[in-house]
């Protein structure tokens, strides 16, 4: 009965699709209104930018737990369960506390018509407040200014590499999107940067001054070095050395030592996590789906916009990977061409398909890139006609590649791994 109504409280919230994307916060300043204000209860960390907003609040998420902190989490989107997009303590929430969360904020969403996303933000930071945990860290879903998560008054705001992505919603370059993004920052409320490209640092620096708020800066305020199969991270009142990690790609090293940083900072303004408890977390956690090497060279990268796919190409090209047989698909919203023409380089045979998504940027298109390029390429209808395609093709010791997009990634790793727990991949602290 509880998987019953399990899938049919998902296929509401799904059905809040309907109403698109609507940028703004007062549907969700209502509906919170409507169920106690739970965000008031919370001391939150939020954070923006285009890539690395996931792993870097996995890796908080699992300092947090190594420390002993009670913690939520809130991402998205999920790679296989929707009850990823909330965790408490590393944990996604159970099925039946999906129910149960779903029904009480329906009522109240009906009359309001909110957005999936902004039912989904309500739903975990009610969540938060009725586990009693005092932590909530918060990746925004897009942008920033008008992005549901923005109704919370921070106590960190946190800013990942900004890039191109969701031009038509942000912005045409990133100017325009460092803005948006920079719509986080509240009076009073620190912002910590990772690596940002050189237009746009100084957005970020304005808009810290007109609010008089501190901002702690990569390369500036605190320091990574890659140390090969470790990494340093060092700021003015902490350093660690060695640290190693199971996520691959030197930018997630960074998006880790973001995580560290912040950590620091909250250190020195009364919260209470050691040295230990942030090396723990670092070491621990996971984030399946970007960067994952599964069995038998299949890698799997999430990698969906054209700066995710410049960090895949960076790897591929320092890891020496050539001759791989890519399997592909795009959002119709992504700069598919441009995201392709990276991994082209690398490529001897493309498998081009669909992710299970509506506005999928179609397989003609991108199976005529290819061959534009001089590589061979077939298209796929089905995500699991590909990669059966690409495993029967290679030759031994060919690396397989799986990009384009989440959606892309979660088809294809639940074909490969059919018995998977997924209560296993949520990058849990203590596994």
């Amino acid at each position: 009965m509880m998987a019953a109504n399990y899938r049919e409280r998902l296929e509401y919230l799904y059905s809040l699709q309907f109403f698109g994307i609507k940028l703004g916060l007062e549907n969700t300043r209502k509906l919170l209104s409507r169920v106690g204000n739970p965000q008031d209860s919370l001391r939150i960390i939020h954070i923006a930018g285009t890539n690395g907003k996931g792993s870097t609040a996995a890796a908080l998420a699992n300092i947090f737990y190594a420390a002993g902190v009670p913690s939520g989490l809130y991402t998205s989107p999920h790679l296989h369960s929707f009850t990823e997009r909330i965790r408490v303590d590393t944990h996604q929430i159970s099925e039946s506390e999906a129910v149960e969360l779903i029904d009480e904020l329906r009522p109240h969403a009906e009359v309001l018509r909110v957005t999936f996303f902004e039912f989904t933000t309500a739903m975990a930071l009610l969540c938060f407040q009725r586990r009693g945990v005092r932590w909530a860290i918060l990746e925004t879903g897009l942008g920033g200014r008008l992005d549901a998560t923005n109704v919370v008054i921070p106590q960190l705001c946190l800013m990942t590499p900004i890039a191109l992505d969701h031009t038509p919603y942000l912005g045409a370059d990133l100017t325009e999107i460092a803005a948006e993004k920079a719509g986080i920052l509240k009076p009073g409320v620190a912002l910590i940067s990772g690596y940002q490209e050189g237009e746009v640092r100084p957005i970020l620096q304005q808009r810290a001054a007109q609010l008089k708020v501190p901002l702690l800066q990569f390369g500036e305020d605190y320091h990574w070095r890659n140390d090969g199969d470790s990494f340093t991270v060092s700021g003015n009142n902490f350093s660690l050395a060695g640290v190693e990690t199971s996520l691959a790609g030197i930018h997630q090293q960074q998006n880790l030592a973001l995580a560290a940083a912040a950590v620091d900072y909250l250190s020195q303004n009364g919260l209470k996590i050691n040295s230990a408890a942030i090396r723990n977390g670092l070491e621990r956690v996971r984030w399946p789906g970007r960067l994952e090497w599964l069995p038998e060279k299949i890698l799997l990268d999430g990698a969906h916009n054209p700066a995710g796919a410049k960090k895949l190409a960076t790897y591929l090209r320092q890891q020496n990977l050539d001759n791989l047989h890519l399997v592909v698909g795009c959002k119709a919203d992504k700069e598919a061409s441009e995201l392709l023409s990276e991994l082209l380089p690398f490529t001897r045979g493309v498998y081009v398909t669909q992710p299970l998504v509506d506005n999928a940027v179609p397989v003609e298109k991108l199976v005529q890139q290819a061959h534009e390029s001089g590589i061979l390429a077939n298209g796929y209808a089905d995500p699991v006609v590909a990669i059966q395609a690409a495993l029967e093709n290679r030759s031994p010791g060919e690396t397989i590649l799986v990009a384009g997009s989440l959606f892309l990634v979660a088809a294809i790793r639940e074909f490969l791994l059919p018995t998977v727990d997924l209560l296993t991949i949520t990058g849990s602290a203590n596994e």
